[in-house]
């Protein structure tokens, strides 16, 4: 059995039973891709079973912190069940779901969401690629479902030194899917969609979304980085009178567009723009226009804290001019999806927006990732998704 030894002092975030383990942390020791290792103390004693990633900072995984536990196939389907048996005690209100969250659900790398009849898997990490057809295995045999789709084409992937894989890991069928959450019917494209075709993790923020629609009486509501139309769909069935929504895809907006009418919702109480967000905020300012409600949704702009700096400023900007175009009362959803990106320093970001705008506002809400996408005690770096509700004083 090959093994890492640690420097001395660094093993204390595996003795908190931490799964990341640093190329810095490490003074000997290694393997092959994916393969499982015996990682251990400056003095030789046993820490954790880990997967090596020879190409990545991240140099290894934990899988166990059990010197008893083989790692096997067995071993992984026990994890892959117990993972999918805690979807059932989460409140999901969807056929939709996140069945396999990483580090959070004891799989380093593995990312699986089901859609209806559908899973669609992502191999992150060596460890995870290496043992790709058990975990495909697993995954069929504890959800009875036939068919898995492969989207393992993230960034994350070239990290690891792995190249993109996408296509029918197991049994096959159409890409386009439709998916209902919350009482109405979402479309998505497995194969060319976000992410794994669609961002599970705001379900709720979309119902609370049409929740403040209904309870405010919105009018005028603007959704930024709109994609395909989840919050534009919740805004109107909540009973908005009319959402302008923004985003520089042409093919998602026709895809929201086809969401508002598959719900039965007017497009008349809809406009649709393909164009840059930042742009188009400052020509509703210049324009004189203004909103009750605001929805800032944007794509990840700092994946490490090494970015927080650059992303920090590309936040603020936009949240300055959201609260510019907000009216007095109106609520502004505004997220961060970067993993550089704490919840503290997001609310410092736009609390500094607020003064520069000459805005302040109420926070009445702390937003995060849907259940199913969990942050556990021993991996607070689950927590990717954060938001703020702010009501405009």
């Amino acid at each position: 059995m090959k093994s890492l030894r640690l420097k001395d002092g660094k093993e204390r975030s595996l003795l908190r039973r931490h799964p990341w383990i640093f190329e810095s942390a490490i003074a000997k020791g290694g393997g092959d891709p994916g393969e499982t290792v015996r990682v251990e103390s400056h003095k030789g004693e046993f820490l954790a079973w880990a997967s090596v990633s020879p190409a990545s900072k991240i140099r290894a995984r934990a899988w166990s912190f059990d010197e008893q536990q083989r790692i096997d196939a067995a071993f992984l389907a026990s994890r892959v069940a117990a993972a999918i048996r805690a979807r059932r005690r989460f409140d999901i209100r969807s056929d939709a779901m996140r069945l396999v969250h990483g580090e959070s659900d004891g799989l380093p790398g593995l990312i699986v969401d089901r859609y209806g009849d559908t899973l669609v898997a992502q191999f992150l990490s060596a460890g995870a690629e290496r043992w790709k057809a058990a975990l495909a295995d697993a995954l069929l045999a504890e959800t009875g479902l036939a068919r898995l789709y492969e989207r393992s084409d993230t960034s994350s992937r070239k990290l690891e030194g792995l190249p993109e894989a996408t296509g029918w890991l197991r049994g096959e069928g159409p890409t386009g899917l439709t998916i209902q959450e919350h009482g109405w019917k979402l479309t998505l494209d497995i194969a060319t969609g976000h992410k794994t075709g669609f961002y599970l993790d705001q379900r709720d923020s979309r119902h609370k979304f049409a929740e403040h629609a209904r309870r405010l009486g919105l009018q005028r509501v603007l959704n930024c980085y709109s994609y395909t139309g989840g919050f534009t769909v919740a805004a109107l069935a909540g009973g908005a009178a009319h959402v302008t929504s923004i985003d520089s895809s042409a093919p998602a907006l026709e895809r929201a567009r086809a969401n508002v009418q598959l719900n039965g919702l007017n497009l008349a109480r809809t406009d649709f723009l393909d164009a840059d967000v930042n742009g188009s905020l400052r020509r509703f300012i210049e324009e004189g226009r203004s909103f009750d409600a605001i929805v800032l949704d944007p794509p990840k702009l700092a994946p490490t804290v090494a970015h927080a700096e650059r992303a920090a400023r590309a936040y603020k900007d936009i949240n300055r001019l959201a609260l510019k175009l907000l009216e007095p009362g109106g609520v502004l959803f505004t997220f961060s999806c970067s993993g550089g990106i704490s919840a503290d320093l997001f609310h410092k970001i736009v609390a500094s927006a607020g003064a520069d705008a000459g805005v302040d506002g109420y926070i009445t809400e702390r937003l995060a990732g849907a259940p199913d996408h969990p942050m556990t005690l021993e991996f607070p770096e689950g927590e990717y998704l954060k938001g703020l509700v702010v009501l405009r004083k």
